[in-house]
């Protein structure tokens, strides 16, 4: 598929030596943003990656609060509640929301179980709106440069709905169920569009396993071939990544900062 007819900048770049590294800067930020704003919005992500983002904000114990914080998380799959052990929503009540003294009211999560999937992602979009939107979404990028589950192909003014999910990704997301368990192969997501409307975006990415998408989100075209170079058309979008991932990145513009590379 071509590029778009466009030139559009490099997010802002930072390297560090390790993924605990890297995840402790994304942790930082998080706090960061949360004191200046009590009652800030946060889109969160699910998956490997941002484990240890959320370990991160536990450890610190209650200090920022997140009892004025309200959460959107980017997608779950269709047809498991929130008591199944690979659901979204159970990764994040064991992981985070379960250690925290947020306000469960303020944490909204897509419903895969809606008789009307249509409908239901629907109202998630126009929660999002009237809640005021997202000020600091979190991503991690799939394989195959996917942001939430926006899969290649999706549009870039895509907005919360149902997808099919590629056999990469279920392949890849295979290990969290139990054993015999086939994953899901429709998931309702935050579209590109809907991921774009935040005022800042922090994508994390850690491990070889990403570099190649890391490389053609950031330097590749931006295209509907790899969804996270979408990324490129935000203002506001700052990259945290482990030297692994960012084998195949450009150096360039870039200077050691004490705890990793970052622009200069």
């Amino acid at each position: 598929m071509t590029s778009m007819p466009r030139d559009f900048a490099r997010p802002t770049l930072r390297i560090f030596k390790t993924a605990e590294m890297a995840s402790t800067a994304v942790a930082d930020l998080l706090e960061q943003r949360m004191v200046a704003k009590p009652d800030i919005t946060i889109g969160l992500a699910t998956g490997a990656t941002p484990r240890l983002v959320y370990t991160k904000m536990v450890e610190r114990a209650g200090a920022p609060s997140w009892r004025s914080v309200r959460c959107f998380n980017l997608d779950e799959y269709v047809g498991l509640d929130a008591s199944h052990p690979a659901s979204f929503a159970y990764y994040m009540n064991d992981l985070l929301f379960d250690h925290v003294d947020v306000d469960p009211r303020r944490t909204h999560i897509p419903d895969g179980t809606a008789l009307d999937l249509e409908a239901a992602a629907k109202a998630y979009e126009a929660l999002i709106s009237e809640t005021g939107g997202i000020d600091l979404q979190l991503l991690g990028i799939g394989r195959n440069g996917h942001i939430g589950f926006n899969e290649p192909g999706s549009e870039h003014d895509s907005r919360t709905r149902q997808v099919e999910l590629t056999p990469s990704t279920i392949a890849a997301n295979a290990p969290d169920f139990p054993e015999g368990e086939e994953p899901p192969a429709t998931a309702l997501t935050m579209g590109i569009g809907t991921i774009l409307d935040a005022r800042e975006i922090v994508l994390l990415a850690t491990g070889p396993a990403k570099a190649e998408a890391l490389y053609a989100a950031l330097e590749g075209p931006v295209d509907l071939d790899c969804p996270a170079s979408a990324l490129r058309k935000h203002s506001a979008v700052t990259v945290f990544c482990d030297e692994a991932a960012a084998a195949r990145l450009k150096r360039d513009n870039l200077s050691f900062t004490g705890d990793g590379y970052a622009a200069a």
